[in-house]
């Protein structure tokens, strides 16, 4: 960052040449090319982390797909019918995929739908990054005091996602042919990798347009994902019923491709216009607006302000409002969505012996059983609110808001104490929101009323892992707050060995570096006090360890 700080100090008046003439030609784009080199350079290890832990994903499920496509015609009769449910139609893609049932089919048709949607996380994040959030902090508007044209910001933040979304696209093309997986093809592995790479433009796209919109980079990485997440919801909604509202979803478009079965390659045609569509009205609203100004106006507050600002947990309360409604919707949402399901699960894996037998190792009935790791979704997403809630100091710190605030009686304890005090116990909270949804939906679908109870005692379970989560996030923000996106792992991690590795066969010693994996599986297990109260310590201890190290070092703003 400080190589181009000092170039932009030593860089003449935006749009001017040397000698006070006004730059001609091209000066929209002026810079376009260094900043996508600096973008590239700032993201060198975050997005091969990203490309890569998407293509890991996806190939992890290669074993599932040949399990999914039995050489026995009676079996795959029997796998098709069972695939060919609402409910599986509905997680994974259309239908049309069973036609031909293959391992390659299976593994489209299980794997497509979700590494686009991955894709598309990547690019909204990466545009938001180099753009809303550059000028959030302030970066924005001292890079263009140099000779920088105004569209220059954005063209190296979109090329930085396309980068990412084609090298995606490249790594699937060259690792699915020799993945063993039975039925792949040259040409229907590049159309796979193409359709992850026009999901990702898709996105990067909608994030160029909200990033005009909202003020704040967290408003424009909501707006991004809610037509992400609603995209998703089209298509599944689409695939159980006629088809028609796929249609509408750019994931609908990409896995109508149907790698491996038809390769067909014009359904990416919409993709691309509309990706190129967003972009271009990125541009535009662009030009309506100030550095760090938003189009949409921020709504004016009360003429008086509420007292329980003027102490330091209501004014943190404030801060994590909306973070905290928004997840808390989308867990319940999430956890009905899966609940719905419970009614159907002795019917949706009665052809699947070897994700039946991962499911029941967890004891109690396959339905509790199928709830109990529904529930570690949930709360590996309840935790990234927790990190994110456990950051906001730091976006504070860096932004210059926190200085003032600590300038005054208040203490850097007591400051720190009113964002950990919301972020964990909104952690709580959001996770008993998901296991409530969780508890509704899968007792009206398996006639069970007592899953309420059980679903939500689950949930608290898992309230202690969560505050280890948010511990190690404190303890990087406290001694080494430029290392705060390393907490990230924590959940990342834990999603992986928790989720996929039982279906990968991961050794078990994995599974007890993750504080998730040290949870008692409820409802089907027996509850273990034991490692809840030693989590507990341990998340106190990071939290502790983190306000000792907050209080002995200096604020960093950029």
């Amino acid at each position: 960052m400080s190589a181009l700080t000092d170039t932009a100090a030593r860089t003449p008046a935006a749009g001017r040449g040397r000698d006070g003439q006004q730059v001609r030609g091209g000066t929209a784009l002026a810079g376009a090319g260094t900043l996508l080199r600096f973008a590239l350079r700032r993201d060198r290890l975050r997005l091969p982390a990203w490309v890569l832990a998407v293509l890991l994903v996806a190939l992890s499920g290669t074993k599932k797909a040949a399990e999914l496509a039995p050489d026995d015609p009676a079996e795959a009769a029997d796998m098709v019918s069972t695939l060919n449910s609402p409910a599986m139609l509905a997680m994974t893609g259309p239908g049309h995929y069973l036609s031909e049932l293959t391992p390659a089919s299976a593994f489209s048709m299980l794997m497509l739908g979700y590494g686009a949607l991955l894709a598309g996380l990547m690019s909204v994040l990466t545009v938001v990054r180099h753009t809303r959030a550059d000028e959030e902090t302030g970066i924005a508007e001292l890079v263009r005091s140099g000779v920088v044209g105004r569209h220059a910001p954005l063209t190296a933040a979109l090329g930085a996602a396309l980068a990412a979304d084609v090298a995606l696209g490249l790594l699937f093309a060259v690792a699915l042919p020799g993945a063993g997986i039975e039925g792949v093809t040259a040409g229907g592995a590049l159309l796979f990798g193409a359709a992850h790479t026009v999901a990702g433009l898709v996105f990067a796209g909608v994030a160029a347009v909200t990033v005009q919109l909202a003020g704040h980079a967290r408003a424009a990485s909501g707006m991004a994902l809610t037509a992400l997440g609603a995209a998703y919801a089209l298509r599944a909604a689409g695939d159980v019923g006629g088809g028609t509202l796929s249609w509408l979803s750019p994931l609908g478009w990409v896995q109508r491709t149907y790698p491996f079965v038809d390769d067909r390659w014009w359904p990416l045609l919409p993709g691309l216009l509309l990706a190129g569509a967003t972009a271009a009205a990125g541009y535009a609203l662009s030009t309506r607006r100030d550095v760090g100004a938003g189009l949409l106006p921020p709504r004016p507050g009360p003429p008086g302000a509420s007292t329980a600002l003027t102490h330091p947990f209501g004014f943190a309360l404030r801060q994590h409002r909306g973070l905290l409604v928004a997840f808390g919707a989308a867990l319940l949402l999430l956890g009905a969505m899966y609940g719905s399901l419970l009614g159907q699960v002795e019917d949706m894996l009665a052809d699947m012996g070897d994700l039946r037998k991962v499911i029941a190792e967890a004891g109690g009935s396959l339905v509790e059983s199928f709830a109990a790791t529904v529930l570690l979704v949930v709360a590996v997403v309840a935790s990234l609110h927790v990190v994110l809630a456990t950051l906001r100091p730091r976006a504070e710190e860096t932004a210059g808001r926190a200085e003032p605030l600590l300038a005054t009686g208040l203490s850097r304890t007591r400051w720190l104490g009113a964002h950990l005090a919301v972020a964990f116990g909104g952690g709580a909270l959001v996770v008993l929101v998901g296991a409530l949804g969780l508890g509704l939906a899968g007792a009206a679908s398996a006639h069970d009323g007592g899953l309420v109870v059980r679903m939500l005692g689950a949930g608290l379970a898992y309230v202690p892992a969560l505050w280890v989560v948010g511990g190690v996030a404190v303890l990087l923000f406290g001694w080494a707050p430029r290392a705060v996106p390393l907490a990230w792992a924590v959940p990342a991690y834990g999603f992986v060995v928790g989720y996929v590795g039982r279906l990968l066969d991961l050794p078990g010693w994995m599974g007890d570096l993750s504080p998730f994996g040290h949870v008692p599986q409820l409802p089907a297990d027996e509850m273990r006090w034991t490692p809840v109260l030693l989590l507990t310590l341990v998340a106190a201890a990071l939290v502790a360890a983190g306000l000792a190290g907050f209080r002995r070092r200096d604020l960093e703003t950029k």
